[in-house]
């Protein structure tokens, strides 16, 4: 049984959310990393979010139809792998493909500041790296999908 006198390091949100935003996690390709995905997803659920992790090694075509299927809102991406360049544009190029190019994407995980601004230009909305709050990720998912 949790310490009543422990706080959480999650915090919820103030205000009323516009519904409940539906939020997709998802780890591409071979990474076998996830436990900065589970922290997001845990954080994100924690604010108020519906939250649906993938599990791992999920292409880029699956993860789209994953978002499609379950009506999401969003998708966030995690890589530290090194293969963001490749796998990250090819999830909004499948959303695209699908007609769902209205799910924002955002992503994080171990991404070189260079490569950046060149993840945004294919689309990626926001990137978090390494030490990014987890209440800043909510925040900002929740201004952008209010």
């Amino acid at each position: 049984m949790p310490d009543p006198g422990h706080r959480s390091p999650f915090v919820r949100l103030p205000g009323p959310m516009a519904g409940t935003h539906r939020v997709i996690v998802a780890k591409p390709g071979l990474d076998g990393h996830d436990r900065g995905a589970k922290v997001v997803a845990r954080a994100l659920r924690d604010a108020g979010f519906e939250v649906i992790y993938t599990g791992l090694h999920q292409t880029p075509d699956q993860i789209a139809e994953t978002a499609i299927q379950e009506d999401a809102d969003a998708v966030g991406l995690s890589s530290h792998s090194g293969a963001h360049m490749t796998l990250f544009p090819k999830v909004v190029t499948a959303l695209h493909e699908r007609g769902a190019g209205d799910i924002l994407v955002f992503a994080g995980g171990v991404i070189p500041a260079d490569d950046i601004p060149a993840l945004e230009a294919a689309g990626i909305e926001k990137v978090f790296t390494p030490g990014a709050s987890t209440v800043d990720i909510a925040a900002w998912l929740h201004d952008r999908l209010s």
